[in-house]
């Protein structure tokens, strides 16, 4: 009698499965970061150009963005509100502030005035804000090329 060996077929293929989902969601993780830095730029405020603008080097704590139009306008929140009418928001931003156990005086307020915004209303802005306790500010402009 004869003894027959059969072949065993044995596959070295690895379930790629779990690293496809997980390359998702990190692509769906990005996205969503990207999506957030932008969503604080409004594509009606042109801003100014300078030689000096440069990136911030880190991240910011706790920004507070507010856009101010050419009208003297300001787009924070999704809404657009007269300086005068920033009282509220101003007082509810410092609330949250102080909720977290931050100090309202350490945020940092980013104020993109348009090109075409008079000084005497980014100054009347600035005010508004110390009035609820900020104290510091960034404004923001187009970083110009330098020549060669």
């Amino acid at each position: 009698m004869g003894v027959r060996r059969k072949k065993l077929n044995v596959s070295a293929e690895a379930d790629m499965t779990p690293m496809i989902d997980m390359t998702f969601q990190l692509i769906a993780f990005f996205m969503v970061l990207l999506n957030f830095a932008e969503g604080e730029q409004d594509e009606r405020i042109k801003l100014p150009s300078s030689e000096l603008a440069k990136p911030p080097e880190a991240a910011l704590e706790s920004p507070l963005t507010l856009q101010l139009t050419e009208e003297g306008s300001v787009l924070f929140g999704g809404n657009m509100l007269p300086i005068a009418a920033l009282s509220e928001p101003l007082r509810h931003e410092a609330a949250v502030l102080e909720r977290q156990n931050k100090n309202v005086a350490d945020a940092s307020v980013i104020i993109r005035a348009d090109a075409s915004a008079k000084t005497g209303v980014v100054q009347q802005l600035i005010q508004k804000c110390q009035e609820h306790g900020f104290e510091k500010f960034l404004l923001r402009a187009k970083q110009e090329a330098r020549g060669p």
